[in-house]
């Protein structure tokens, strides 16, 4: 009998510690999110201020094909480190997984070939985008990927998209195009204060670099799912086909000019922290997916576009009008409205989020956060 009374004492002080821990967890969580919806923002809005504001500095410019390689070159780097780190600094470990990823599997490694080649020239399009475009413009019309990638994953993945998503996608090519008609009013007065900037040329740009970023995204996803492989590993290969292709391209484009000034010409404290924000940027906001939902990325993205309008106002004299108002406002919300759950998904979502992350199934999260006990799965990988 003492020993049934002191068990049913225990249970309500234990029951009442697992809700206070739930609570403390719920609420470590919540700040996750906002921390995680600040950084979105920042990573979001920053790189391109700072691109557009180093590009357009007076003075010799640095060349954009030796930022591209260097930022794949630290990619690659910082990926080396972070799987000797998961095999626990075992460097024989680390080179026969590497050997064994890299060279035994050739074939599984020239499929990142692909995506390689599109991601190296997509990175060389936005700098002469950015250069051509004002930020907010290049913000906006940018969004056109969420368009570009939802038809790749439609046609190459069979996904399917609910009406919201499609009246989104519509809503967000007409804030594009009210942006676009917007800006095409007032190009030539651009032009005359801005001899060495061509709108078309941006526009060229963003656009091919929306069609490239949809497809290699998409094409990317597609790899990783029918692999085991950690995506640390896979932006490691694609690094080095990154940095060869860069190489390549910096030879043909600019290749007698470094020749004679040198690799890092025109590098500047701003520059550097341009092309640190490139090369680690998109593997900080692969981490922070963890913490944040659909729903949140596309505020973040939304929100993103309002700091860099706000920013360009007071930093390069960008003008804002009602229409370019309401052709952002379009974006901005069709970005909000792509991000919704599906209303067929709303009441499964705890179930099929656990099934996914159990199955592999969440590219940006199990692969970047790779599940050392999940099934087929090598250790420390």
């Amino acid at each position: 009998m003492m020993i049934m009374a002191a068990a049913g004492t225990e249970s309500p002080n234990k029951s009442t510690e697992d809700k206070t821990s739930a609570r403390r967890q719920n609420e470590v969580n919540r700040k996750l999110k906002y921390i995680s919806l600040a950084i979105l923002v920042i990573q979001n809005a920053s790189l391109i201020l700072s691109i557009r504001y180093v590009r357009t500095l007076p003075g010799d410019h640095f060349y954009t094909t030796s930022a591209v390689v260097m930022a794949e070159v630290l990619k690659v780097f910082t990926c080396l480190v972070i799987v000797l780190i998961q095999e626990r600094g075992n460097v024989k470990s680390f080179v026969s997984l590497l050997y064994d990823s890299i060279v035994i599997q050739y074939l599984d490694t020239l499929k990142l070939a692909v995506p390689s080649l599109i991601y190296t020239l997509q990175n060389n399009l936005q700098y002469v985008a950015i250069s051509n475009l004002p930020a907010a413009t290049f913000q906006v019309t940018y969004q056109l990927k969420i368009l570009t990638t939802a038809l790749f994953s439609v046609l190459m993945l069979r996904k399917s998209l609910s009406k919201i998503q499609w009246i989104s996608l519509v809503l967000l090519f007409a804030g594009v195009a009210i942006v676009q008609v917007e800006q095409e009013g007032g190009k030539q007065k651009e032009a005359l204060t801005s001899t060495n900037q061509s709108y078309f040329k941006g526009l060229v740009s963003v656009i091919i670099s929306c069609l490239s970023s949809g497809f290699a995204g998409v094409y990317f996803e597609k790899i990783l799912k029918g692999s085991s492989a950690s995506v640390w590993m896979r932006n490691i290969q694609l690094g080095i086909f990154g940095t060869v292709l860069g190489l390549l391209g910096m030879w043909w484009n600019d290749g007698a000019a470094i020749a004679e000034k040198g690799f890092l010409f025109g590098y500047t404290p701003m520059v550097w922290g341009v092309i640190f924000n490139q090369a680690f940027g998109g593997l900080l906001v692969a981490v922070v997916v963890k913490y944040a939902d659909n729903i949140l990325k596309g505020f973040a993205t939304s929100f993103s576009i309002i700091v860099s309008t706000i920013t360009s106002v007071y930093l390069f004299g960008f003008h804002v009008d009602l229409i370019f108002t309401l052709g952002a406002g379009l974006v901005i919300g069709a970005v909000y409205m792509y991000s919704l759950p599906k209303p067929n998904a709303s009441t499964s979502s705890t179930s099929t989020s656990s099934s996914s992350h159990s199955k592999g199934g969440d590219p940006e999260l199990d692969a970047f956060l790779p599940n050392p006990k999940a099934p087929g799965m090598k250790k420390g990988n």
